[in-house]
């Protein structure tokens, strides 16, 4: 499971021109879904993510994570962070897991993250979204399940 988290000022997220989340300071995260990932991959990204010491303290420090400071979590369900590209100039997205196994992983990711406490808003798995937010710093990490074996 892939994640690319950026600290955010706002953030929202709209299908159809209709919000479907928005947040005002807090994190945005990207969520990816491969084939072998399993409960226990999105259990880790969402203890790593709440926890994060990415916003600053009174001292200008970043010190402080989602979850200290009051902020919320935008959700959103993003099959491309497994796009291969070694080989033409087409993407291939053979290493994104199916979508019934993917919205399931991405729900339990989700719930794991209100599990911490969180406030949460998400986009729509499997839609057309469309996705703004104040990158804050600006401040991105991409975390990966794999990195914790």
């Amino acid at each position: 499971m892939r994640a690319i988290v950026q600290r955010a000022s706002n953030g929202e997220v709209k299908v159809n021109n209709k919000s479907t989340g928005a947040i005002d300071v807090g994190l945005v995260v990207l969520l990816g879904v491969t084939h072998e990932d399993t409960i226990e991959d999105a259990k880790y990204l969402a203890d790593k993510i709440a926890n994060l010491r990415i916003f600053e303290d009174d001292e200008g420090k970043m010190n402080l994570s989602v979850k200290e400071i009051g902020g919320k979590v935008l959700s959103i369900s993003q099959f491309t962070l497994y796009g291969d590209t070694k080989k033409g100039r087409r993407p291939n997205f053979m290493q994104a897991a199916k979508p019934p196994v993917a919205e399931e992983l991405y729900e339990s990711f989700n719930q794991c993250i209100l599990d911490q406490d969180l406030g949460l808003e998400t986009g729509a798995f499997g839609q057309y979204m469309e996705v703004s937010l104040t990158n804050d710093g600006p401040v991105t990490l991409i975390i990966d399940s794999n990195d914790k074996k």
